[in-house]
């Protein structure tokens, strides 16, 4: 961690002290004056088009009153006075005139920007197919084809999230400053170029053109460089016919400053500050995605349509072990890669033996597959948009078959079985099996599968050296209980990620236990880590929090809510501050966060369910069904609402109508194991034993190792006398914990009554 102190400081680099003033922005036009080679691959590049004023020489799209239709909707495109226009759905679903102010992307679509007058600018969900007609482009399309998305849908162009202020700007420009104003509700952002240019991956540029006018001294101030990206300098990767694989001549740096930079933009992540250095940790200033099921295989392939880029795959893969760099495989100015086809993979794996009918077994193949046909492959995003996976993966059919991911070969053998599949790879490379992605996936299908052997899985992930850091820190995030050995070995990890996983695997912890074990994180030299420990520790009592502890509790704390003031615009954010708030018990505070993010997005039901406990805490029965029912008007097939009314009816001796809503929310959403429990434990209470029984064990064909529905399917079990069921889920029960006395003498107990009857 040590190593990382110097980059999270905001000061240059050791040697570089006495220039601690914040540099400024020149701009792509100065560096070209010098970089001119560089600056000519870049003007090339789709970095150099992120996003640009709306003209004749940028627009791609068909503005000569051309139409399109789409959920009953015709958008019609045109031109008038040197401008360009669309005529489409506006906030209320009425029919409007817009004019497109910027183009944002370019190939293989382009998108449209409109402005708003408080400072909003929105993301046309109507998009531009800038690939060439007879690859099926030269169109109109909207990006979601298979939905009917209008008005009053959150995902509508004019929504929170097509909004370009918040979810484009910081990596479609360069310099952005949000500028959000949560008292008048408008943004002011600004940026010191429209497009990617040069300081967005160098960093602001005013002191390396200062050294550069001084004559060019080397080592005067790091020649005035934000970052130097010399991870590649005297580095090979010797060709050695009988290494397998091949390895770098030096080992990687413990911080890979290429790919923390190139993560900034390509990451499924949210900014908690605008002081990112290139260089340094992205969790210094970002939260980043970690291995969730919602949008990742368990072997870290990326689901159909969810886009999580490339940053969390890279990192899970064998290339970035090795210490494979962006910027080996691609010319970091026109991002295009460095040699053409498979020539790339050719500088360090010979071809003798990777090019050879031995290795691919497709060299008759018609088209030719390269090396990215089986070990990237495409998944295809915003309609038209194939991307690679980065993860560098060895295509392993057999693994299908184990978890149900997809294979490099089912890819394009859809007409066969991954059965199939994996006998043909054992026939040309023998019955043992290797990839690096064996080291988690197992793990993690045994825990989204709720496996009794689940909890044990992770905690030898979460330990192990060979595993990836988004791996181990992902296993920590799934562990079902925390655990304070390894929350302390975690915290000692050189990745910020882990270090954060560690911090999230706490937060069922009590407020007593927290403080001794997790507090040394608010001083951690990555922000991110720090921020996260203010917020989980914001529920230790202030008198645990004295002298020099509250002063860097207070200093973490600070950080916590600067980065969701930054976020003031997304109901996220508000939420997150209100919940800190409540923690410290300020309720009042509380209370107007979570009134502000359900202003900001109604249908946004964590806040509502977040108040309406706060006024239970308050005593304010009546407020908190008010808040529910509320939102239940936006959001009627929200389960959360549900169960959380249910709750409150319970609590308001409304039984009948508590039960009818807590049934809503199981049978909403059955992957949710604690609604059904709830509900059961509901029916029991109301005297309906049998009805409860019948939905736990319901729910345990779906959720065969949940402990909260096996404990109830024991208790309802022995209620009806039937001490052979109750005893089959006391055994289960005993498996998952097998450490429990009192358990196993229940066991015994059953046993011996099941005998008896």
């Amino acid at each position: 961690m040590a190593a990382l102190s110097w980059l999270t400081s905001r000061t240059p680099p050791p040697g570089n002290a006495k220039r601690t003033e914040a540099a400024g922005f020149v701009g792509s036009n100065t560096c070209a004056g010098c970089h001119q080679a560089e600056a000519k691959l870049w003007q090339a590049s789709q970095h150099a088009h992120a996003m640009d004023h709306a003209t004749d020489a940028s627009v791609r799209g068909d503005f000569n009153d051309a139409v399109f239709d789409y959920a009953g909707t015709r958008s019609r495109f045109f031109r008038k006075d040197g401008k360009f226009f669309v005529e489409t759905d506006g906030p209320d679903g009425k029919l409007a005139t817009f004019e497109a102010k910027y183009t944002f992307g370019i190939e293989p679509l382009q998108q449209y920007l409109i402005e708003f007058p408080n400072g909003r600018i929105q993301a046309l969900s109507i998009a531009w197919d800038t690939r060439p007609k007879n690859q099926g482009g030269q169109r109109w399309f909207h990006l979601y084809p298979n939905s009917a998305i209008t008005h009053d849908d959150p995902l509508h162009w004019t929504k929170l999230n097509q909004n370009w202020n918040h979810m484009c700007a910081e990596c479609h420009s360069t310099g952005v400053k949000k500028n959000y104003n949560a008292a008048q509700d408008r943004f002011a952002t600004s940026f010191a170029e429209i497009s990617v240019g040069c300081e967005a991956c160098h960093g602001a540029g005013s002191r390396h053109v200062e050294w550069a006018k001084g004559g060019g001294k080397d080592n005067v101030y790091g020649k005035g460089l934000v970052v130097s990206f010399d991870e590649r300098a005297g580095v090979s990767w010797p060709a050695d016919p009988a290494a397998l694989p091949p390895k770098r001549s030096a080992a990687p740096a413990a911080l890979r400053k290429e790919v923390e930079t190139c993560g900034l933009c390509h990451s499924r992540r949210a900014e908690l500050s605008e002081g990112w250095v290139p260089g340094s940790p992205l969790s210094d200033t970002h939260a980043v995605s970690l291995l969730d099921r919602r949008f990742f295989e368990a072997d870290g392939q990326i689901r159909d349509e969810e886009e999580t880029y490339n940053y969390l795959p890279f990192k899970l893969g064998r290339m970035f072990a090795a210490g494979v760099t962006c910027s080996d495989c691609h010319e970091p100015h026109s991002a295009k890669l460095r040699m053409p086809g498979d020539g790339v993979c050719l500088q360090c794996h010979t071809a003798e033996r990777y090019a050879a009918d031995t290795h691919s077994h497709h060299l008759d193949a018609t088209p030719v597959l390269g090396c990215p046909a089986c070990h990237m492959p495409a998944r295809t995003y915003m309609v038209v948009d194939r991307r690679h996976d980065h993860a560098f993966r060895v295509p392993r059919p057999d693994l299908s078959v184990q978890i149900g991911a997809p294979n490099a070969c089912n890819d394009c053998h859809r007409d066969k079985s991954s059965q199939w599949a994996a006998k043909q790879i054992e026939t040309w490379f023998g019955p043992s099996r290797s990839g690096y992605q064996t080291t988690y996936a197992g793990t993690f299908h045994e825990a989204w599968t709720e496996q009794t052997d689940a909890e044990s899985l992770l905690r030898t992930l979460a330990l192990a050296s060979n595993a990836p850091a988004p791996a181990r820190a992902s296993a920590l995030v799934e562990l079902a209980a925390p655990d304070a050995d390894l929350a302390r070995r975690a915290f000692a990890d050189p990745d910020p990620m882990v270090r954060i996983g560690a911090l999230d695997m706490l937060e069922a912890l009590p407020a007593e236990q927290l403080w001794p074990l997790a507090a040394s994180r608010l001083s951690d030299p990555v922000a991110g880590v720090r921020i996260r420990a203010a917020e989980l520790l914001a529920s230790v009592p202030k008198e645990r929090r004295s002298g020099a502890d509250a002063e860097i509790f207070a200093r973490a704390a600070a950080e916590f809510v600067a980065a969701q003031r930054l976020n003031a615009d997304r109901p996220e954010a508000r939420t997150a501050l209100g919940s800190f708030y409540a923690r410290q018990g300020d309720t009042t505070a509380a209370e107007m966060e979570y009134r502000a993010a359900i202003q900001l997005d109604p249908s946004f039901s964590a806040a509502a369910v977040n108040l309406s406990d706060l006024y239970r805490q308050l005593g304010r029965d009546e407020d908190s069904v008010r808040v529910l029912r509320a939102a239940m008007t936006i959001s009627e097939r929200d389960a959360s609402l549900h169960h959380a009314l249910g709750l409150a009816l319970v609590r308001e001796r409304k039984s009948d109508m508590a039960l009818a809503e807590l049934r809503r929310a199981a049978e909403l959403e059955p992957g949710q194991a604690r609604y059904a429990y709830v509900y059961a434990v509901g029916l029991n209470s109301a005297g309906r034993v049998k009805e409860a029984l019948a939905v736990i064990q319901d729910t345990l064909r779906r959720h065969p190792n949940d402990r909260d529905s096996l404990s109830a399917a024991i208790a309802f079990a022995r209620q009806q006398g039937n001490s052979a069921l109750a005893l089959e889920y006391a055994e289960r029960l005993v498996q998952l914990v097998p450490d429990q006395p009192q358990l196993s003498r229940l066991v015994d107990e059953l046993r011996n009554r099941s005998r008896a009857q």
